[in-house]
């Protein structure tokens, strides 16, 4: 899908129901993204709700679905790894002095409602998470937005707070914590399309490749060129300052394919305690053409200032 950009930065997208299990951001005549909310994933796959397709406001496809080496990668997701024993990411689980093995512990998210507290460009969602075993551990409100900052970017945003409903606290983690060095993945995940493979990642003021893996920075980038029209674009996540252990450190790669994720459990294991909420909030910017680390700060900064509104905005509702 490529598309004339006919429309101004005012326009605003609008998120709608109009087929089963799945929303649309859409924009000027066509969809920026889907959010697939009622996944029929098999258990294996920890089946939970996903971003795919995402694109540029140009139409480029910025995001890689299920792909063969990682079934369980599906564009954007909020994924851990390791809940207490639990694997709410998908695959085998890391297990200390054994590797990876594939356990029966593969959970579900599994979404309950919209409670209608949202608009047409912010939904609000209730979900459960479920272990394979059937005990309910987290209620989680996941709120999504979608703005429009130029000609040239749009940004998605994504909070979520996670409601320990059991009477344990409840540790998150990564397979760092549980003994695999410098693999701390875990929370909200990006699978770019197998042409970024090679591409740059972007921090605040350099740019790189796999060696900024695991460092503390408030966002990450990425750029990459596209098969076909060798056009460029670019993905920044921004970690919100107010989040708790911000900046936060960062699993990224781009030798083996294209990925990102701000991982608050990268190296250190955060406890939830029974009756507690765990809150994060995050914004993607997606942007067409190439970045340098300056454009990427500029992007970054255009991000934190859409969920300092949506705060702002969200402070002000009625209620």
């Amino acid at each position: 899908m490529t598309r004339n950009v006919q429309h101004g930065p005012s326009d605003e997208v609008r998120i709608t129901n109009d087929e089963p299990g799945r929303l649309s951001l859409e924009w000027a005549g066509g969809v920026l993204a889907e959010y697939v909310f009622e996944p029929r994933d098999v258990q294996l796959e920890s089946p939970r709700p996903y971003f795919s397709p995402i694109r540029t406001l140009r139409g480029d496809l910025v995001s890689l679905f299920r792909p063969h080496d990682h079934v369980w990668h599906k564009g954007i997701t909020w994924s851990l790894p390791v809940v207490d024993d639990e694997n709410f990411w998908g695959g085998p689980t890391f297990v200390r002095g054994e590797g990876y093995v594939q356990l029966s512990n593969n959970g579900t998210q599994r979404h309950r409602s919209f409670p209608g507290s949202g608009s047409d460009t912010r939904v609000v969602e209730e979900l459960d998470w479920v272990t394979e075993a059937q005990l309910t551990l987290f209620e989680e409100v996941r709120t999504i937005g979608a703005t429009i900052l130029d000609e040239s970017a749009w940004v998605l945003t994504f909070e979520t707070a996670l409601h320990n409903v059991t009477d344990a606290a409840i540790s998150i983690g990564s397979p760092t914590t549980r003994g695999r060095d410098n693999a701390g993945y875990g929370g909200l995940f990006w699978r770019g399309p197998r042409s970024f493979t090679g591409g740059a990642i972007l921090a605040p003021g350099r740019s790189g490749g796999d060696e900024l893996r695991g460092s503390r920075e408030p966002w990450m980038g990425f750029t990459g060129q596209h098969d076909g029209s060798g056009r460029w674009s670019t993905l920044v996540m921004v970690d919100d300052e107010r989040n708790p252990g911000h900046p936060v450190e960062w699993f990224a790669r781009s030798e083996q394919f294209a990925c990102l994720c701000p991982a608050p459990f990268f190296s250190e294991e955060v406890e939830v305690a029974a009756g507690e909420t765990l809150r994060l909030r995050y914004a993607v910017v997606i942007a067409d053409g190439a970045a340098d680390p300056e454009r990427g700060a500029h992007l970054a900064a255009a991000g934190q200032r859409v969920l300092d509104a949506e705060l702002a905005a969200a402070a002000v509702a009625p209620r």
